[in-house]
């Protein structure tokens, strides 16, 4: 019997999943369950975040590994932590350097884009801060997944496949030999429920797991990172892991009609979610599905976009603070420029002074929100070989241009797409958010946002609306259920609307929000990936 397993004609319905001790929310339902095993086990939400995390390395390949990178924003006692665990540029990479090999920008391929990986430093600083197991038993259903094999789902068959094909075409040269042993050991994808494993990945998570990450960036595993870049003519070194660790970081906030939007600072780009809803907090949305709503969010977000992309990067190297960027002043200087007409943006002057997402929660009130990504799919196409380690291309990001605000430097992080939301009220949790997908991020925070707050959808229903996605100048792609005279609308104020059949670039998003008053908990998950929630 042939079954198309991507082939849904008839629309259907999630309902908000709602538990009192526990509650995993992700992309894959098998690493869902991963969490609640541990939640089972005694673990709190931050080891459940960190078995989840583990376990999408292995079940869903197509979107991060081991070799990238990750943030959290930590919920526990009250108190909001963050963590970015985002790596450095090599210390031996320059623009001239990377000039020298013949490019012109940063290359997407190969070893020159690879970036210190944080993934594993995030779990082990997550565990040894806050987790109540040992790290070696948190990761264990990771393990088993990768040394007993698990079927492939159907939306990570169609984005490995889709990798296959682009892989083939332009990974054709040595050092990417590995990576089609690793993914592709039948020379092809493997098909949607075809089983799947990988012994060396399993091999790389035991030794992270019984060292607190210690073999990850100061033995073993560095070694053959190291090795493996040099026989390629990379430049990441046995020096840059073994220096790097985790950074926990003060997560910054506005205020949005008396709620507090978190977000991890600069790199990463949630600053841009936070400056769009900065400008529209004075506004009044009173209907979700109307023209003056997604008039205003487009423009709000196109402006903190082009803001963004001058201003932010490495925050030691910036020239303008968060601080100045989220300015009552700047914001109502930006939403001045919103008119009747779609704008062409242009960055104005601040004041001077492939993504997996998960949220989990327990019954003692603690709540994770956590993104690691390789960044593009598979990331750099390089995997290292025997070990499961498929690096990131983060480096890609970075301006070889020597005046651009992210031009590459030894030493330097990038400017960073992925970013975890929470959302409080006074000294209450109502708990964390994300949308994943690349420079949709920002975008999906602020509609997940305003979803909740201006128009009161429930988790599920807030995901499960119609997105817009702004791309570049005036052009916004929207989903092809997105409502047809709202579009025209738009294009009738200048808007260049195009409309997509696929909802693979819109984000996949989760969200679980927390009763205050009775600790029930209330999560929903994304129609547009495998997204699932395991609860009890």
């Amino acid at each position: 019997m042939t079954i198309d397993y991507l082939n849904n004609p008839y629309p259907s319905q999630r309902n908000t999943v709602f538990a009192k001790n526990g509650m995993v929310a992700t992309s894959q339902p098998l690493a869902a369950q991963a969490g609640l095993e541990i939640l089972k086990k005694g673990g709190n939400a931050i080891d459940a975040a960190i078995a989840t995390a583990a376990c999408l390395t292995v079940v869903e390949p197509t979107s991060n590994g081991i070799g990238g990178d990750a943030f959290a924003l930590v919920w526990t006692k009250g108190e909001l932590h963050g963590l970015n665990a985002s790596g450095p540029a090599p210390q031996s990479i320059s623009i001239e350097a990377v000039k020298e090999k013949g490019h012109d920008t940063m290359p997407k391929f190969g070893l020159v884009p690879v970036t210190v990986p944080g993934a594993p430093s995030a779990w082990a600083e997550l565990s040894k801060k806050f987790g109540k197991l040992p790290l070696s038993e948190v990761l264990q259903p990771a393990i088993d997944y990768a040394e007993n094999g698990y079927p492939v789902s159907p939306t990570l068959g169609k984005y490995w496949k889709n990798a296959y094909n682009s892989y083939k075409k332009f990974c054709t040269t040595e050092e990417f030999t590995h990576w089609f042993e690793t993914f592709a050991p039948n020379d092809r994808a493997p098909e949607i429920g075809e089983i799947w494993s990988s012994k060396g990945h399993a091999d790389t998570l035991r030794q992270i797991g019984e060292t607190n990450g210690e073999a990850f960036y100061k033995g073993a595993i560095a070694e053959k990172i190291a090795a493996f870049s040099k026989q390629h003519g990379g430049f990441l070194s046995y020096e840059d892991l073994a220096a790097y660790k985790a950074e926990w970081v003060q997560p910054i906030k506005v205020n949005y009609r008396g709620y507090d939007v978190w977000e991890i600072p600069p790199n990463g780009q949630g600053i841009v979610a936070l400056m769009a809803l900065n400008m529209l907090k004075d506004d009044t949305f009173t209907e979700r599905d109307s023209l003056d709503t997604y008039h205003k969010q487009i423009e709000a977000m196109k402006l903190a976009f082009t803001d963004a992309k001058k201003y932010v990067s490495d925050p030691t190297t910036m020239t303008h603070s968060s601080e100045e960027l989220l300015s009552d002043s700047f914001a109502k200087e930006r939403r001045e420029l919103i008119g009747e007409s779609a704008l062409t943006p242009e960055p104005g002057t601040p004041p001077k002074g492939g993504t997996v997402y998960l949220a989990t929660a327990d019954g003692e009130g603690n709540m994770v929100s956590f993104i690691q990504s390789n960044y593009m799919g598979f990331g750099s196409g390089v995997v290292v070989p025997g070990t499961g380690i498929g690096l990131q291309n983060r480096g890609h990001d970075f301006s070889l241009d020597p005046e651009h605000e992210n031009a590459l430097a030894p030493g330097k992080k990038t400017y960073h797409t992925i970013i975890p939301g929470f959302l409080t009220k006074g000294t209450e949790a109502v708990g964390p958010f994300g949308v994943m997908g690349g420079y949709m991020q920002p975008q999906g925070h602020m509609q997940v946002v305003m979803n909740t707050i201006d128009f009161h959808l429930n988790p599920q229903a807030a995901l499960d609306a119609p997105r817009w996605q702004w791309i570049e100048d005036k052009k916004v792609v929207v989903e092809h259920h997105f409502p047809q005279h709202l579009a025209q609308a738009l294009a009738r104020k200048g808007h260049q609307i195009q409309i997509t059949l696929d909802g693979g670039s819109f984000g996949r998003g989760q969200i679980i929000w927390r009763n205050p008053e009775t600790g029930v908990l209330s999560g929903g998950t994304e129609a547009r990936t495998d997204g699932g929630i395991a609860a009890y």
